[in-house]
């Protein structure tokens, strides 16, 4: 028998506002979330796109190319950015990237809200951010990432220290988002451009300094984790992986080399993987004591049947996991969302 030991929530919730998303997942989870992320509302309802208008007043970086007659959702404009000529790279000034001023005032809504409280008291605040090649790899031209990248992962390394510096560490959790890192190691192109455009020699080893770099920038004892994703445009990856191998490499990688304790890694699960072959590459992870595995395998579509069907066939490798959607469900309707809540929960205790 498996054993499913949690619900873990991505991050975005399509909910409008922070004390909402908390509110609904207390309802309807109870203590089966061990953290709760505050629904990325707002201009980050979209991910990571909001981080065009940071990098649109940035000075020494133009967008390049003609503008397409169309934009996400109608707002993002998809021309990338490249390095001007007027400042040097090392010396780019990005504005205020906004990642710290949402989780600091969130964390006073939830702490509020737990107080009262509407969620369990052993609930840690989850802030969810971006690699640095998420942003660089999705924004900016391939013949510019290696310049750019580490200017803004100072800048993000920074905002992690204000949120480090304003939320009490016991109840603070960091979840890194890598997505771009797949397309990267996977090869996949994004607009005719692959997205390992611009990075060389080791690309496995490459993304896994990286992720040891992201997890020494959370303090020690605060909790860290990976989101491990395929992307999501409109609801697509932009490619379906054969099989959780590239998944398996990168956390193996990972736990390889981190000085400390990574408390989780979530992955996707395609719909249609209801196959042991999927989850195979996972039979030989050697996960420590106090690293949870969770499993993106909860979608709208198929609801509990189709969790049914891929939690047998992970069950073929694993015996305990915990379950989430494959990404974050902030940017689909927002009457899926206690839908999803209710089937997480659903999930849960069929197999507590």
């Amino acid at each position: 028998m498996v054993t499913v030991t949690n619900a873990h929530l991505v991050g975005s919730i399509n909910q409008p506002d922070a004390e909402s998303v908390f509110r609904a997942v207390g309802e309807h989870l109870g203590d089966r979330a061990k953290r709760i992320p505050d629904g990325e509302v707002g201009e980050r309802f979209y991910w990571i796109q909001f981080q065009t208008f940071r990098l649109d007043e940035t000075p020494g970086l133009v967008r390049v190319g003609e503008e397409l007659p169309y934009r996400i959702r109608d707002i993002f404009d998809l021309r990338p950015f490249a390095l001007d000529g007027t400042v040097a790279a090392a010396d780019l000034q990005f504005p205020n990237l906004g990642y710290a001023d949402a989780a600091i005032e969130s964390y006073t809504q939830f702490a509020a809200v737990r107080e009262g409280g509407a969620i369990p008291a052993g609930a840690r605040f989850q802030v969810s951010l971006p690699t640095p090649v998420g942003v660089v790899g999705a924004f900016i031209v391939p013949d510019d990432r290696t310049a750019v990248e580490p200017v803004y992962e100072h800048a993000l390394f920074a905002e992690v220290s204000r949120i480090a510096d304003a939320i009490p560490h016991e109840d603070l959790a960091i979840q890194w988002d890598s997505a771009v890192e797949f397309g990267i190691l996977d090869r996949a192109e994004f607009g005719g451009v692959p997205f390992s455009a611009g990075w060389e020699g080791d690309l496995l080893g490459g993304v896994i300094d990286r992720a040891i770099r992201q997890i020494a920038a959370v303090p020690d004892d605060v909790e860290v984790g990976f989101h491990l994703c395929y992307g999501d445009v409109e609801e697509q990856h932009f490619i379906q992986p054969k099989d959780a191998g590239t998944l398996a490499s990168v956390i193996r990688g990972i736990l390889a080399a981190s000085p400390r304790t990574v408390s989780w890694f979530h992955l996707p699960v395609p719909i249609e993987r209801d196959d042991a072959a999927y989850f195979a590459p996972l039979a030989d992870l050697d996960l420590p004591a106090g690293t949870e595995l969770d499993l993106g395998l909860l979608h709208h579509e198929d609801g509990f049947e189709g969790a049914e069907r891929r939690i047998a066939a992970a069950a073929t490798v694993l015996d305990s996991f915990g379950v989430g959607t494959e990404c974050g469900f902030g940017r689909g309707p927002a009457e899926r969302t206690a839908p999803l809540l209710d089937l997480h929960a659903a999930v849960v205790d069929a197999h507590s």
